[in-house]
């Protein structure tokens, strides 16, 4: 079974997929939704059929601080549709601070062109927000 990370955004969702074994994490795709939910549960019903998934991890976007941003109540209404699509697939959360910054500057090592950076960044956050879960259980925490 494989684990599925969303980097959730206003316009983009960021997906990122474990191998079958769960061992690596890759990037998918970024969905570009514009604030329509239903596009990105539509995808994600079609990446279901593809895949066998057991788990969903979602990026929770907490304050450097640790206090909840705006977007968290935003992020938890789209895991309460998640919930409510999506019944059997555990859901999961942890906290995305600083995923997008180590996205920029991954892609800016590997010399990234600008204008490709748009598309890239959201699924690469995905990919960081997954390794993060898979490193907590692979620890015990």
């Amino acid at each position: 079974m494989r684990k599925l990370g969303i980097d959730y955004g206003d316009a983009r969702v960021g997906l990122a997929i474990t191998d079958e074994l769960g061992i690596t994490a890759q990037g998918l795709e970024t969905i570009h939704h514009h604030g329509n939910d239903k596009l990105v549960l539509k995808r994600l019903d079609e990446i279901f059929q593809e895949y066998e998934i057991d788990t969903i991890v979602i990026g929770m976007p907490i304050n450097m601080d640790g206090s909840k941003t705006e977007r968290v109540e935003v992020t938890e209404k789209f895991m309460h549709k998640l919930r409510c699509k999506f019944p059997k697939i555990k859901l999961e959360t942890v906290d995305e601070r600083l995923t997008t910054v180590a996205a920029h500057k991954t892609m800016n090592y590997l010399n990234i062109n600008k204008n490709k950076k748009k598309n890239i960044v959201d699924t690469l956050s995905a990919v960081y927000i997954l390794e993060t879960y898979m490193n907590k259980i692979k620890n015990g925490i």
